[in-house]
């Protein structure tokens, strides 16, 4: 259908799981894709040439979100390659999941820079470019578990929840501009993370949701098109839950 044609995307995180399904799907639709991992590696590599196998461009850099000056530079790099960024998902996350009893100050802030801190060095960073562009789509992915918790991930919890009230306070301060900052906020989602979780836990989890099935990295991936292209001109300020019914 050619919904993002002659755009750029930047994608953080996207090497693998829901990211790489992300830059996938878009490059499907005819976007331009940037990513990042941690590092620059074989993986990395293959999603790079997954992507421009859709006959479009695609580069990977090496860049932690959650450092301000490199997420500056980041945009930067990305504007020499690209030359414009029309889109940003800010999708880059971890989990270090514990009693708040058992909890480490290490690990909460650890959880809260690499969430909720990157999205503020990375759309901070952005802005200026999508200001001057008078245009621009901001996704950041959020959980919806920052919608209503779960015991053991306080941390993880706070740090989705702040990014809602982030994602709403900056689309009111761009969209002014024609600049649109939504969120998307899965629940149980097939990854290699979950693939790790034993069987019966899993299917209690898929007791929980009404659809009675986990959901598929696509299925965030496609929100996030609709929320990327044009098809969502007036949407903004947002929070889409993408969850099978879990958080309604």
């Amino acid at each position: 259908m050619g919904l993002l044609e002659g755009k750029t995307a930047l994608v953080t995180g996207a090497a693998r799981g829901i990211g790489k399904a992300i830059a996938i799907t878009f490059a499907k639709e005819g976007a331009n894709v940037a990513f990042t991992d941690l590092q620059l590696d074989a993986n990395t590599e293959a999603t790079e040439n997954e992507i421009r196998a859709f006959g479009v461009k695609a580069k990977a850099f090496a860049s932690n979100a959650a450092v301000f000056n490199e997420a500056d530079q980041l945009i930067n790099s990305v504007m020499e390659e690209f030359g414009r960024i029309d889109i940003l998902v800010n999708n880059a996350g971890i989990t270090r999941d514990n009693l708040l009893m058992r909890m480490t100050e290490q690990d909460w802030d650890l959880v809260i820079n690499v969430n909720l801190k990157s999205i503020f060095n990375m759309t901070k960073a952005v802005q200026r470019v999508m200001l001057k562009q008078k245009s621009g789509s901001i996704i950041n992915m959020s959980s919806v578990v920052g919608i209503e918790g779960n015991a053991g991930q306080s941390n993880y919890s706070a740090s989705k929840a702040g990014l809602i009230g982030f994602t709403k306070s900056i689309a009111q301060e761009l969209g002014s501009r024609n600049i649109r900052v939504n969120a998307v906020a899965p629940g149980f989602i097939a990854t290699a993370m979950t693939d790790k979780l034993p069987e019966d836990v899993r299917k209690s989890w898929v007791q929980l949701i009404p659809l009675r099935r986990e959901g598929q990295a696509e299925d965030v991936a496609n929100v996030c098109l609709f929320l990327a292209s044009d098809l969502s001109s007036y949407v903004t300020a947002q929070v889409v839950s993408v969850c099978g019914g879990m958080h309604s």
